[in-house]
């Protein structure tokens, strides 16, 4: 195993503890894990995209701002490499997230494409891709 991918691997859990963080409506800790160099994407769950790193942390931002505390978040990984300072995760992201104004929490599913680059001695997102996981065909069959 290389020291990238075993290096990627322990940044993994930081990783998804932000994200649990950032459904409850904290971005501060994605905010140390999100690259502040060009270039930087984020394709959201809505469809729409963002370019720049300043416009893509604008956007996860404003995000964040619609969860409220209480909500739960956990990663579902496929697939992870590291090699040469460029890692990524492909995976689902499976919540229970509380949004601002609602009394229930609702549950999310996202399929979920992250790539990181080395910047210094730290990983840094650079792409994010999520999108609504389609629910399962119900297998019973009247």
């Amino acid at each position: 195993m290389n020291n990238d991918l075993h290096d990627f691997e322990q940044f993994m859990q930081r990783r998804e503890s932000a994200a649990r963080s950032y459904v409850s409506g904290d971005a501060t800790p994605l905010g140390g894990l999100v690259t502040q160099d060009l270039p930087a994407t984020f394709f959201a769950p809505s469809g729409s995209y963002r370019q720049g790193a300043a416009t893509v942390w604008a956007q996860y931002e404003h995000d964040a701002a619609l969860f409220d505390a209480g909500s739960d978040s956990h990663f579902e990984i496929l697939q992870m490499a590291a090699s040469d300072g460029v890692a990524y995760w492909v995976g689902f992201q499976h919540a229970d997230v509380r949004l601002r104004g609602k009394a229930e929490a609702v549950p999310m599913s996202l399929r979920i494409t992250e790539v990181f680059r080395r910047e210094g001695d730290a990983w840094k997102m650079v792409h994010r891709h999520a999108d609504p996981l389609p629910p399962k065909p119900d297998d019973k069959k009247p």
